[in-house]
Formats: C-alpha cells, sequence, structure tokens
C-alpha cells in the first residue's frame, strides 16, 4: 500500500518528439482518455522539457517548461532542487547536445537517465543512398549529384549550405528559417506527417534530383524516402550521433513504461526482470 505521506515520483521527460508526446500521455493519469483503475500504481508526476525552438510546439500531457537549463550543470540544479527521481531523454536522435548534457547532470545528481530513440531508418532495393557523417559532408556531396535539391534536415543546419551558390534548393521547415543560407532557395513551412502521394507530387512539381535527410527515423517523414526510390533519386542521408556512453537505450515509449516502473518502485517492490531484456540496467 503506497505511503500517502510520500510526494509522488517526479519523471522529468526533455521532449519535443512523438515519443516524449505518447510517453507523457501513458505516463499522467486520465491523459489516455481513461481513469487509472483502483488499487493501480501510485501516480507519478510528469515534466516534459521543451527547448523553445519550435514558435507552436504540439504540449505533451502534464506539466511543461520550456527553455534551457544552461547545460549540464544547470540541468543537474534543476534535477537536484526539483526532486527529480527519474530522467528520460525523448529528444530528436540529432540533438546531441542535450543528450550529453542530460548524461552529465544524471551522473551529477545521481539520478538514473535513460534515452529513448525510435529505430533509424533502413535503405531498401532501388534506393541510391549516400550515408555520411555530417552536414559539412552532406554540402560537399551535393555538386556532383545534382542540382535541385530537396533539403529536409531543418533550419537549424542552413549555414552548413549556405556556401553553395549554383545549386537551388527547396528547403521544408517547420518554423522560416533565418540566414545564413543558401543564395537559391525556396523555403516550404510545413509540418508532418507527409504522405507518398504528396511527396511525389512535391518532387515533381520542383524537379528535384536530389534529396537530403537527417537519419530521424521518423515515420511522420518517410514518405520523402519512398517517393525518391520511386523517382530515381539519389538521398544524401546524415547518420544520427551515438547515444552518450552508459546510458540504456529504448526503442519506443512503451520500454521506458518498463524502465521506469523498475527504477522509481520502492526497492522492495522492484521486479527483477522489468527493464527489457538488451537494455543495461541504469543502476549497474
Amino acid at each position: 500500500m503506497p505511503d500517502a505521506a510520500r510526494p509522488p515520483r517526479h519523471v522529468l521527460i526533455l521532449g519535443g518528439t512523438t515519443e516524449a508526446r505518447r510517453l507523457a500521455t501513458a505516463l499522467v493519469p486520465g491523459a489516455a482518455g481513461q481513469e487509472p483503475a483502483q488499487g493501480a500504481e501510485p501516480p507519478l508526476r510528469v515534466t516534459t522539457s521543451l527547448a523553445g525552438r519550435v514558435a507552436a510546439p504540439r504540449l505533451p500531457a502534464g506539466e511543461v517548461r520550456i527553455g534551457g537549463f544552461g547545460g549540464p550543470e544547470g540541468l543537474a540544479r534543476w534535477l537536484r532542487e526539483h526532486a527529480v527521481d527519474a530522467l528520460i531523454d525523448a529528444t530528436h536522435p540529432f540533438a546531441d547536445t542535450i543528450s550529453h548534457n542530460a548524461a552529465l547532470a544524471a551522473a551529477t545528481a545521481h539520478v538514473p537517465l535513460l534515452a529513448v530513440r525510435r529505430p533509424g531508418w533502413v535503405p531498401e532495393p532501388g534506393d541510391d543512398w549516400h550515408q555520411v557523417t555530417s552536414l559539412d559532408e552532406a554540402a560537399a556531396a551535393l555538386p556532383a549529384l545534382g542540382s535541385h535539391i530537396f533539403l529536409t534536415t531543418g533550419r537549424m543546419g542552413l549555414a552548413h549550405f549556405a556556401h553553395l551558390t549554383d545549386p537551388w534548393f527547396l528547403v521544408r521547415s517547420v518554423d522560416a528559417p533565418e540566414p545564413p543560407h543558401p543564395p537559391r532557395m525556396e523555403v516550404l513551412l510545413d509540418r508532418g506527417p507527409f504522405t507518398v502521394e504528396g511527396e511525389r507530387a512535391l518532387l515533381r512539381a520542383h524537379r528535384i534530383d536530389v534529396l537530403v535527410t537527417k537519419d530521424s527515423g521518423a515515420a511522420a517523414t518517410a514518405a520523402k524516402l519512398t517517393a525518391a526510390r520511386e523517382a530515381g533519386i539519389p538521398v544524401v542521408v546524415v547518420r544520427r550521433p551515438p547515444v552518450p556512453d552508459g546510458v540504456p537505450v529504448a526503442a519506443n515509449p512503451e520500454e521506458a513504461v518498463n524502465w521506469l516502473r523498475a527504477v522509481t518502485a520502492p526497492p522492495s517492490a522492484r521486479p527483477v526482470h522489468t527493464v527489457p531484456i538488451g537494455f543495461p540496467h541504469p543502476f549497474h
């Protein structure tokens, strides 16, 4: 029987992704449209932190904070001051700065940390992928591949392509980009999910002959890969950075819920095999 005097376990989710919103919905009582059953596990206090880079973000269930923490020291201080019992990094696979800050902060504050990373995309028969490790490498590969570039790497990385004066770029992003950016550029403000039919029409209308994307692994934006495959268009794929060493990884929110149950349960009630097989336990 839970101790009524004990405050709810506090979980901080570093969010901004579909997985983070799904996780918050799964953890906040009533957010999924049903009330928790009697005798269920004690409720959690769930806070999601958003970076604030999108003007109108999709807000998750539970408490929300927007803005940075001030580096790993600031995040560690926030974890201590707000009595956080578990930290879940469910940021974009390419948000490597906050992921490294989270690893340092969790170690400093002695808070268990889990990373949620959706699986990456896998090339299929007929794909013409050119895999690179950075946006600079992507920019270097473009002159040999085509002249009408569909750039879907986000508005924050356009500076890496600003020196390319000959190609024409179609840039798709949620919010309008700021300089520096390529001089020959058209901006398409849009947010997924996208359809294969819509992506086909986009490639034809703009005479696209090269697609540039990050390996986000998101189903909502995977239609462009199918459209490029059908059209025989080469795709420059930026590989995602690795998760910081020693941080356990869950592939989806369901695995994250299992991990969370293990680390937030009282020591006497912690199940032995709750953490998914293949994911190291955060206390080891």
